[in-house]
């Protein structure tokens, strides 16, 4: 799918799929949430420049309600090679980025400013998955 201009998967969060001897797998940690409010949004994209944060180049897609503190997500992946995720807390729940007040994340963690428009780079975000389940964890930001 790395090679199509179409969505992935909207799937549900199923976290046997990151037990023991499963794989090939994201284990997403979230960390951070600020409310119980709203919908919590993690998406897995190939890490590549073309794909990365593009409208409908995702490969898969959980959507759930928020929780505050801490949130675990399941992602499998087609073959072992290099993701990035991206995780979006809409805390209003509307559909809507309202920088004001959602929250949002990235793999490895990297650091946002305005002059990024709070989108950093594929290099900065990606990392490699290999046979099993790799667990990121990501630490939400809020304005």
């Amino acid at each position: 799918m790395t090679g199509t201009a179409s969505a992935g998967s909207v799937i549900s969060n199923d976290m046997s799929r990151c037990s023991a001897g499963q794989g090939p797998a994201v284990k997403v940690v979230v960390q951070g949430v600020k409310s119980s409010t709203g919908k919590m949004r993690v998406q897995s994209y190939p890490a590549t420049k073309a794909a990365w944060l593009t409208k409908g180049r995702w490969l898969q897609r959980i959507e759930t309600g928020a929780r505050a503190g801490t949130m675990s997500f399941c992602l499998p992946v087609g073959s072992a090679g290099n993701y990035a995720i991206a995780v979006r807390h809409d805390k209003n729940g509307n559909g809507s980025t309202d920088i004001s007040s959602d929250g949002g994340g990235f793999s490895n963690n990297p650091s946002i400013n305005v002059l990024n428009l709070g989108k950093p780079s594929v290099g900065k975000v990606s990392f490699y998955v290999g046979s099993g389940v790799t667990t990121v964890t990501i630490n939400m930001k809020y304005m």
